[in-house]
């Protein structure tokens, strides 16, 4: 028989989850070397699968607790958007590594690359072809996640879905966009500190791209299948938060990556 509780917290019960989670970014990361020095593709593979199957099963429990069970009382939802506000420090404190990399490489440019930035033989992307596109697509969907979190708060249900939906197709669109622009790009990430710098940094933004085009496409499903209220939508705005981080980051990588640095 279960013991009531008598507490607004919610007890987690042990999970696999996190470990097997853990397993999968550990495979990532071993397969990515394995690729980049052997061209052996199966360690990557194994980490991306097991990575994507956490991200399925364990979200699918997370929104059983919230949406069947009840167990996001108001502590627990306070709890849950300090993570993610901590989450996203975390993660400002990782392009700033990435910026300071950059910007003590190309403000004293060394004599190993020329004393010049870009360094000599590098020819820079234009930033008003692509990367400019990119920058309005991105500054579009902010605007539209916005306009789908009013639309939730007003219980436009039907525009929110229209919003939300436009955003998740933005945030495809400014993936592909780039996978484009790397395809076509005249340099390597192993062309000097300017190629590996480049693709670091915005390779990391591109991947943060994907991974909240997939938070938000995630809540684009439960609004359809009626998850969320106006009183009761933690999810997407974690999602919309994170998005907005997203795209103040793209907008310092264009400014002076792309422009500037070029």
């Amino acid at each position: 028989m279960t013991q009531p509780t008598y507490h607004p917290y919610h007890l987690v019960e042990p999970s696999p989850w996190p470990y097997i989670g853990a397993c999968g970014a550990f495979f990532t990361t071993v397969g990515g070397v394995m690729y980049f020095h052997y061209s052996q593709t199966w360690g990557l593979i194994l980490g991306l699968i097991t990575i994507v199957l956490t991200m399925v099963i364990w979200w699918r429990d997370v929104i059983r607790e919230a949406t069947y069970q009840g167990h996001h009382t108001l502590i627990v939802k306070q709890g849950l958007k300090y993570g993610m506000l901590l989450f996203i420090v975390s993660e400002v404190c990782l392009f700033f590594s990435f910026f300071w990399a950059f910007f003590h490489s190309s403000l004293v440019p060394t004599i190993e690359i020329g004393a010049v930035w870009p360094p000599r033989g590098i020819e820079p992307l234009d930033p008003f072809s692509i990367p400019l596109l990119n920058t309005a697509i991105l500054v579009s969907s902010g605007a539209t996640v916005t306009w789908a979190h009013h639309g939730i708060i007003s219980g436009k249900r039907k525009e929110a879905i229209v919003s939300l939906a436009l955003t998740v197709t933005l945030g495809i669109i400014f993936t592909a966009l780039q996978a484009m622009e790397y395809f076509e790009a005249p340099f390597t990430i192993s062309d000097s500190v300017y190629g590996s710098t480049f693709f670091m940094t915005t390779g990391a933004h591109g991947a943060h791209v994907l991974i909240g085009s997939s938070f938000l496409l995630v809540c684009l499903l439960r609004l359809i299948n009626h998850q969320f209220t106006r009183h009761h939508h933690l999810g997407f705005e974690a999602a919309a938060w994170y998005w907005h981080f997203v795209d103040v980051v793209w907008l310092f990588l264009f400014i002076f990556m792309y422009w500037w640095g070029s």
